[in-house]
Formats: C-alpha cells, sequence, structure tokens
C-alpha cells in the first residue's frame, strides 16, 4: 500500500480519514471496533502460521494465543469504554471531561510478536478514532501485512473511511523514518529494538516506546516451590521466550535452592554443566547485542548451535550463575528458552541480584517475586526497590505483563518503561494514551479551605 515515493500519498489519505472519523459517535465507533476484533480473532490462526513461517520464530500455538488476546481479550476489556465526546461530568466539582483523538499514529512493528501487536495496535486506534499507519519488520512484512489488511477490510466495512487502517508495504529504515517523522503523524507507538524506539524519540514527535527487559524472577523460601517454577517455565517458554517481559534469571533463595533445581528437572528443564554453560554462552550475545539465531527458537535448537546433547522435548536451558556483571552472558536478556540461575543466601540478597540483573539491561520493565502473600514486609521491600514498571507477585511474567492474571493491568503489547528505560511511560499503552482530554471547569466559588 505504500512504496518508495508513496508515503506522502498514504500519510495524506490516512489523515483525510482520521479527520472523517473524528466525527462519528461512540455507537458507530463501538461497532467498528467490534466487527474489526471479531476478524482479527477469526484470523488468529492462519496469521499465526503466517509469522512462524516468515519470521522463523515462536511457536505457532503461542502465536495464536498472542493474536487472540489482541483481538477478542482486548476487545473484551475495553468494549464498553467511553472515548468519544463527553466521558465524564462531576456535578459537585463542576468540571466535565471530554475525550478527543491524537490524530494519526505510526505503528511501528517488531519482528517478534509481529500479528498480534498489529492486531492490538489497530484496535488501539479505532477504539479512540484514530488512524493509523503500520511500518513492518522488514523480516515479518507479509504477516504485518496480511494482519493489518484484515482489521482494515472489517472496519471499513462496518462503516469506518477508508483508509483509517494503513501500511508500507515495502519497508525499509528510510521509510520509517519517513514515516516517525512525517508532517502529517501526529505520534508514534514503537515497538522493536533500542535503536528504532531511540529513532522514535528523537524524530521530534510524541511518541510511546518500549524498553528492554531482563526480568529476575525472585523464589523466596516462603513460596510455594513448585507452582513457582511451573509459572516460571510458562512464561519463558510461551512462544520460546520473545516477549521482553519473560524471565531471565531466577533468584533462589539458598534453602529452596536444590529444590528449585529438582523442580526444574522435573518440568523439562536441562540444567547445563559449566563446560555446557560455556558452549551456550558464546552464542548468547553478538557484538550488537542478542545474537538474532537464537531469539525465538527451541531449547533443542539452541543447544544444537551450542554444540550440546539435551533431549529432543526439552523446555528450558539453565545456566547455574554466581556473576551479575556485563561480562557474562547470562546476566543479559535472551528473547528465548535460556535461563541463568543464582543462589541468594537471604532476601535482602535476592534482592541486590535482581537489582543488578536489571541494572544491566531491563530498567523499568519487569520483576517478578514469588512469596507467601502474608508476607507483607518481603513484598512491600521487594516494591520499593525494584525499578521497574511492572513487579508481578506469583505470576508468570510473560502473560502476567501484558495484561492477564489480573484484571487492574491493561490488556497490552506495548510496555512502556518510564524514564529508567528512557520511555515517556511507564505503564502498559492503552486506550487513554491515544485520547486528548478537555477538562470543561466552571467557576467555583467556594474554594477549599487549607
Amino acid at each position: 500500500m505504500c512504496n518508495t515515493g508513496g508515503l506522502d500519498t498514504i500519510v495524506s489519505k490516512t489523515r483525510a480519514a482520521q479527520r472523517r472519523y473524528a466525527s462519528f459517535e461512540q455507537k458507530e465507533v463501538d461497532e467498528i471496533f467490534k466487527t474489526a476484533a471479531k476478524a482479527a480473532e477469526k484470523a488468529s490462526e492462519p496469521l499465526a502460521k503466517m509469522a512462524v513461517e516468515e519470521t522463523g520464530m515462536g511457536i505457532e500455538s503461542d502465536k495464536f494465543v498472542k493474536n487472540r488476546f489482541a483481538s477478542v481479550f482486548f476487545y473484551r476489556r475495553h468494549r464498553r469504554e467511553h472515548t468519544c465526546g463527553i466521558v465524564a461530568r462531576n456535578a459537585q466539582k463542576r468540571t466535565m471531561t471530554v475525550a478527543c483523538p491524537v490524530g494519526v499514529v505510526a505503528g511501528v512493528i517488531p519482528t517478534t510478536n509481529p500479528t498480534s501487536t498489529t492486531i492490538f495496535k489497530a484496535l488501539l486506534a479505532l477504539k479512540t478514532r484514530n488512524g493509523i499507519v503500520f511500518s513492518p519488520h522488514p523480516r515479518a512484512k507479509k504477516c504485518t501485512v496480511e494482519a493489518a489488511r484484515i482489521v482494515a477490510e472489517a472496519a471499513v466495512k462496518a462503516g469506518a473511511p477508508k483508509d483509517i487502517v494503513a501500511w508500507i508495504t515495502e519497508p525499509s529504515l528510510e521509510l520509517t523514518d519517513g514515516l516517525m517523522k512525517h508532517p502529517m503523524v501526529d505520534i508514534i507507538i514503537a515497538t522493536g529494538g533500542p535503536g528504532m524506539v531511540k529513532a522514535a524519540y528523537s524524530s521530534g514527535k510524541p511518541a510511546l516506546g518500549v524498553g528492554a527487559g531482563n526480568t529476575p524472577a525472585i523464589i523466596d523460601e516462603s513460596a510455594n516451590i513448585a507452582e513457582a517454577v511451573k509459572c516460571v517455565i510458562k512464561s519463558k517458554t510461551f512462544d520460546n521466550g520473545v516477549i521482553c517481559a519473560s524471565e531471565q534469571a531466577i533468584v533462589a533463595h539458598a534453602t529452596v535452592y536444590d529444590t528449585v533445581k529438582k523442580e526444574l528437572i522435573h518440568n523439562r528443564a536441562h540444567i547445563l554443566s559449566p563446560a555446557e554453560s560455556a558452549k551456550v554462552g558464546k552464542i548468547i550475545l553478538t557484538e550488537k547485542g542478542i545474537n538474532a539465531e537464537i531469539v525465538g527458537q527451541s531449547a533443542y535448537k539452541i543447544a544444537k548451535m551450542a554444540g550440546i546433547s539435551v533431549a529432543q522435548d526439552t523446555s528450558v536451558l539453565v545456566g547455574e550463575e554466581k556473576s551479575c556483571e556485563t561480562s557474562n552472558p547470562f546476566a543479559h536478556e535472551k528473547l528465548s528458552p535460556i535461563l541463568a540461575l543464582y543462589r541468594a543466601n537471604d532476601f535482602h540478597g535476592a534482592v541486590e541480584i535482581a537489582l543488578k540483573l536489571i541494572t544491566i539491561g531491563g530498567m523499568g520493565h519487569t520483576a517478578v517475586l514469588h512469596v507467601n502473600l502474608k508476607d507483607r514486609e518481603k513484598i512491600d521491600l521487594f516494591s520499593l526497590q525494584m525499578p521497574a514498571g511492572r513487579l508481578l507477585i506469583n505470576s508468570p511474567a510473560s502473560q502476567g505483563a501484558i495484561g492477564l492474571y489480573n484484571a487492574c493491568v491493561p490488556p497490552s503489547l506495548t510496555l512502556g518503561c518510564g524514564s529508567w528505560g528512557g520511555n515517556s511511560l511507564s505503564e502498559n499503552v492503552s486506550i487513554k494514551h491515544l485520547l486528548n482530554y478537555k477538562l470543561v471547569a466552571a467557576r467555583q466559588i467556594d474554594l477549599p479551605k487549607f
């Protein structure tokens, strides 16, 4: 829908479409939102297959789950939310709030979660009466465009203006940069690598970006160890670990360390010997960062790449580590079913190790604590010490961070990391972030007394 010379054309068409869409009433918008979400849900399975075939990353069944999450789950959570016109009144305070669309959104899509992120951002734009133009990752352009096309056609069929959802068919760094800096683009939602996110913030436009994750999971002695390990495995193996919130290290209290190891083995994890750890460590990073060859691959395939032998049904490769320094590859984000396992002498020591790991490359993102909920002192200490926007208790990190397992967490596939991670917000990107709010306030003579 866009080539090298056609960026101005497509953005101007989306701008015109958005101006018409901005006048739509809530009932019309909700019908468009519903129809588009249903179409995306219906296409969840073929889009998952397409994403795996094109990118060579992840697991088809898990991408299917993410596509459904981005469509039907997101729709159900926001279907009754008011996003058009007067959305709140307060007679006592003599105020009302008016919601207005931001305008045209530049949606930058990653290669790790291409179809689900496209569905999520398209529905987010439709619910808030914004137009959106997608810039796919070059290695995920076909599945991204197909996801955008399905949502766009359904939206138009339900009454949305043509071109309200658009895309670049042959993406490049030049076109992505041009889209982000385009004078008719009002805001950028950037999901992807640090270089691309930095470019979004340097574009001169308002930008909602993400940061890298390096999620530590503390397993305290008071935790249900079997359940805690099961949570970590459930999260770390989900789509072969490509969600940035997925655990990168377990920090186990010394008194339960051996039990944690036994539970990991029970859940088909392979505990690497020192020699095996050295081999795996060599393929985790390159000079540019995470080795792209391991991202989203199975534990068995990664082991084979490293030249070690493991069972074909191995869930995760676990390296028993002591160093939290940047020189240790296991201390970094891995975006694959590879985990570091650390021993902590006490709870304060566990928090200290987790803090060091986050500082290496996951500032502002996510941290997990598995603990007895009655131990408020430990939960409070963890919450005060961890510089992360999502602090999850007794939850799988991948699923918990995006909005599952707790109805108060906004469902999202774009997770802000605040100033810690160089982002403009520290929460999950959601409906409110694509709306301008006008506060209408009448003069009030009775001033509050201090």
